[in-house]
């Protein structure tokens, strides 16, 4: 029974809300648009960086240790503390006031902004007519060396940058794109090819012009077409960020040179031989765990799975370049653009335990 004030409801009474006709008579509802990743991170909640002396008892929630306080962020929701590399998943925005914003890309690199050089006469004439005075004589045809091409997009090439930079930054190291030699370490007298324990492979003429054209670019910003990632498993990774031939000089292995009688007991995960002596105490290692460059981050196969050496891509080659050791890092294939880059830790040398590798 409807209250005593209310009056009778006529024929021509308009329907209320809930009745069918006023359901049938509502509009459609609009589409909902879902919101950009532009608009994601630009509202995203920023975290405040730590200062020093602030929080002295503050710890990171993942790893539950307290040093490390300039890569420490507090959350402004919850003023818990995590070490931006130890945030799951990955922050992000990484906030304003972090120092990996702070630093620019162009001086973290050390680029230098000056025209572009024209590639070298070694590279431009690769076809030389054979003088006609030499009797014709049939070789195998060596592989040549290809340079990395670098992405055309300067602001893409800032972002390959930037991953590199964030990677270095979060594992307190410095860039080098170049073996250093530090005091009390081994000295760059001790880097000699020759004492290499049956000889070592030297490295042509056409494929050094190769090698520092390459590093030319890098100074200049030209960088390969390599991000770096986060994987929960792999931990710091590279993928290619376009396609890369086969046989492209991906990257030298750099970083502290020292002695591998001096490292027996180090826990370093990415060192790499760089000489192997017939006099045991003057071979050498390669140590990133202070300076080095993306091939730091690229991550080795299990070579004792047919799954693992399945993922291979790069090979590690060790050379003779003008009288010193270098390890370069080369495709050994096509790589497509989003694959992740391995190779074989050991080469032919088999040093080093592989099966603990995802």
């Amino acid at each position: 029974m409807p209250p005593s004030n209310a009056g009778p409801i006529s024929a021509s009474s308009p329907p209320t809300s809930s009745s069918p006709a006023a359901i049938r008579a509502r509009p459609p509802p609009k589409a909902r648009r879902y919101r950009s990743m532009v608009d994601v991170m630009r509202d995203a909640p920023v975290a405040t960086p730590v200062v020093a002396g602030e929080y002295g008892d503050l710890k990171c929630e993942e790893c539950r240790r307290g040093d490390g306080d300039e890569e420490m962020l507090i959350c402004d929701t919850c003023d818990r503390g995590f070490h931006v590399y130890c945030l799951r998943p990955i922050l992000v925005r990484v906030p304003s006031g972090f120092p990996l914003k702070q630093k620019k890309i162009v001086d973290f690199f050390r680029i230098q902004r000056r025209p572009a050089l024209e590639r070298c006469g070694a590279l431009q004439d690769t076809k030389r007519r054979r003088r006609r005075s030499m009797p014709l004589v049939v070789y195998k045809k060596r592989r040549r060396l290809l340079p990395f091409s670098p992405t055309e997009d300067p602001a893409r090439r800032l972002e390959q940058m930037s991953s590199l930079a964030t990677a270095l930054t979060s594992l307190q190291m410095k860039f080098s794109n170049e073996l250093t030699y530090m005091s009390g370490m081994a000295p760059r007298s001790a880097n000699q090819a020759s004492l290499e324990k049956g000889g070592m492979q030297i490295l042509s003429k056409k494929d050094i012009d190769t090698l520092e054209y390459c590093r030319t670019m890098c100074t200049r910003g030209e960088c390969p077409p390599l991000l770096v990632i986060f994987d929960s498993c792999e931990g710091f990774t590279v993928e290619a960020d376009g396609p890369i031939k086969d046989m492209t000089l991906i990257a030298e292995y750099t970083g502290d040179v020292d002695y591998i009688k001096n490292r027996e007991h180090d826990d370093c995960d990415s060192m790499m031989t760089l000489l192997l002596a017939t006099n045991t105490s003057h071979s050498l290692v390669i140590c990133p765990d202070k300076r080095g460059n993306i091939a730091r981050f690229i991550n080795g196969i299990n070579n004792h799975t047919p799954e693992g050496r399945k993922k291979q891509n790069l090979k590690c080659v060790r050379y003779d370049v003008n009288g010193e050791c270098r390890a370069l890092l080369i495709a050994c294939r096509d790589i497509c653009k989003g694959e992740r880059l391995y190779y074989d830790y050991n080469g032919y040398e088999q040093e080093y335990p592989t099966h603990h590798f995802v």
